[in-house]
């Protein structure tokens, strides 16, 4: 098994490739300096197959936020799996998901983008089946069949992009507007990204993953894999900004963000309350970017990665400490028992919700600002502040429910503060995403944004944040057992409490492809066996049977065609 100092090393060199990544990444920003490498591999009927890296500030500050979460990770994951038998299985499964997110994430080329989306699918796979059982395995297949619904989207549009001799999809951007083209593969990419960001109707997986350890949730669901799909859009944004799918992406996203709000206020499993929150935070990165604001859906994109991961480090220390018990309602007074991770908890909450000066304040009342200074619909415009209201409500609900409410554990379980190894990660995490929301501003929007709002419009954000907190103060207050028990409310909490029956939809859909495979199985044992070679081999058989019939009956051949000679000659 990996020793300790290994981990740590790692952990160190880790740390340094993120800090270079990241320097790199200001340097090329203030300088505006992009670097394109390009490796010609062989060419094939006037098609050029390269391999091409980008590196951008875009590229390059990802890369190293992504490597900085990852190196904080397997060291926190050294603690965290120590029992584990297999922890040298683990940490090379969660390098092989670095490397493909990096290899994505520095790929313009669609055939090196796809090898890199596929690499994180099948790595997330076996992460997520990494707990043996069969929890685990339903939700890794449900994880692998939802996504490899965008691997297929990708795979067309390559096959679509063969007749233009190259895959460099910024290489053709300017010929493809008002195109057949440009809208196929604009709806292609777009239904890639919605399936590897959980977008609706694919959001089932994302909660069905929590079935993964802790660590692997901390980074899979905050920088990972379902921000694949949306960097995808960011660099694909010439394809559907100030187009029909910008509509779709909005409506979409708006749905999703509604769904996954509601969703959490009436879930009580806590990894898939905070996988809700992601969700929901998926479905304002989408929005912002259907609304045409690359960078700021890029700079929420950083800040959220920051402190979802520390929630999720937070919510797998308190579920190693009470024996993997994930309930919330039996979890509750931790303020006097874990102090120093509930103040971490209630730091990320604070951030998830945009509370003043913390890091989410600067990239969510941006966006919410920015989007009410523009064009909207009444309906996009509700539905937007409801979902911010509602996300107020979840973390409200669970900082109630974990912090305030009675602790309904064993009563001879004793709680402490985790070990020095996963406090170190988890302080160093949130003290990032405190200040890493201004740090970054500063960085990417360095000119100020001028907004100019009606008075009762800035007062709009403040009226849905304080509304949310009564919400969910209320919502946690009352004891929603008895309720959920009643005859006339019992379907209004199964619909909500279970993805509006998303799970269930997903779960027949993919069953009943798996159950044509076996009508699939019986045509390739049968037509098209008699067709391919079983068929050619019968066919061969026949003919050498009847040429040894005639090899064997050459002599009574021979004595009855002289009989037939005779006969002629005598009678005739």
């Amino acid at each position: 098994m990996l020793s300790y100092w290994f981990c740590f090393v790692l952990m160190v060199y880790l740390f340094l490739i993120s800090l270079l990544s990241f320097f790199f990444g200001v340097y090329f920003l203030l300088n505006d300096i992009v670097y394109f490498f390009e490796y010609e591999l062989f060419m094939f009927n006037s098609v050029q197959f390269v391999m091409t890296l980008l590196f951008d500030w875009i590229s390059l500050i990802f890369m190293g936020l992504v490597i900085f979460i990852s190196s904080l990770i397997i060291y926190y994951s050294e603690d965290y799996m120590s029992g584990d038998l297999f922890f040298d299985r683990f940490i090379i499964l969660v390098l092989l998901f670095v490397f493909s997110m990096v290899f994505m994430i520095l790929s313009p080329n669609l055939i090196s983008i796809l090898l890199g989306w596929d690499g994180l699918g099948l790595v997330s796979y076996c992460l997520v089946v990494y707990y043996q059982n069969i929890n685990s395995f339903n939700s890794g297949m449900i994880t692998a069949l939802s996504n490899r619904v965008g691997d297929s989207m990708l795979l067309m549009s390559i096959s679509w992009l063969f007749s233009y001799g190259s895959w460099n999809y910024f290489m053709y951007v300017d010929f493809f507007f008002i195109n057949f083209d440009f809208n196929l593969i604009s709806l292609l990419i777009i239904i890639a990204s919605l399936t590897k960001s959980a977008q609706l109707p694919f959001s089932a997986w994302l909660p069905l993953a929590m079935a993964a350890p802790t660590p692997v949730s901390s980074l899979v669901h905050s920088s990972t894999l379902v921000t694949a799909g949306v960097y995808l859009l960011i660099r694909f944004n010439p394809l559907y900004v100030d187009g029909y799918f910008s509509s779709f992406l909005m409506f979409i996203s708006l749905i999703t963000m509604f769904m996954a709000g509601v969703c959490a206020n009436f879930e009580f499993d806590l990894s898939k309350i905070i996988a809700f929150s992601t969700l929901s935070q998926l479905g304002l990165m989408m929005f912002i970017l259907s609304f045409g604001c690359i960078y700021l859906a890029y700079f929420h994109l950083l800040v959220h990665a920051l402190f979802k991961a520390s929630l999720f480090m937070c919510s797998g220390g308190i579920i190693h400490n009470f024996n993997n018990c994930q309930d919330i309602r039996f979890l509750g007074n931790l303020l006097i028992q874990m102090p120093l991770i509930c103040v971490c908890i209630i730091i990320s909450s604070l951030c998830l919700c945009g509370i003043p000066f913390l890091s989410g304040f600067y990239s969510k009342d941006l966006i919410l600002d920015s989007f009410s200074m523009g064009w909207s619909s009444v309906f996009s415009y509700l539905f937007l502040y409801i979902s911010a209201g509602l996300t107020v409500s979840y973390s409200i609900r669970l900082i109630y429910y974990l912090m305030i409410s009675d602790f309904c554990f064993s009563s001879f379980h004793c709680c402490f503060d985790i070990s020095w190894i996963m406090l170190f990660t988890i302080s160093l995490m949130v003290g990032f995403s405190v200040f890493g929301g201004c740090f970054l501003m500063w960085v990417l929007f360095p000119s100020p944004y001028l907004v100019l709002l009606p008075f009762y419009m800035k007062l709009m954000i403040l009226f849905f944040c304080f509304s949310g907190v009564l919400v969910g103060y209320y919502v946690g207050i009352y004891n929603m057992n008895d309720l959920m028990l009643n005859y006339y409310f019992k379907g209004v909490f199964m619909f909500f409490g279970n993805m509006w029956f998303l799970p269930f939809f997903s779960v027949s859909v993919s069953y009943y492809f798996l159950k044509s495979g076996f009508v699939i199985n019986v045509v390739d044992y049968g037509w098209f066996e008699l067709l391919g070679g079983q068929g050619f081999s019968l066919i061969i058989f026949c003919f050498s049977k009847f040429n040894q019939f005639i090899q064997n009956s050459i002599f009574n051949l021979f004595l009855i065609l002289i009989f037939i000679w005779f006969f002629f000659l005598f009678f005739f």
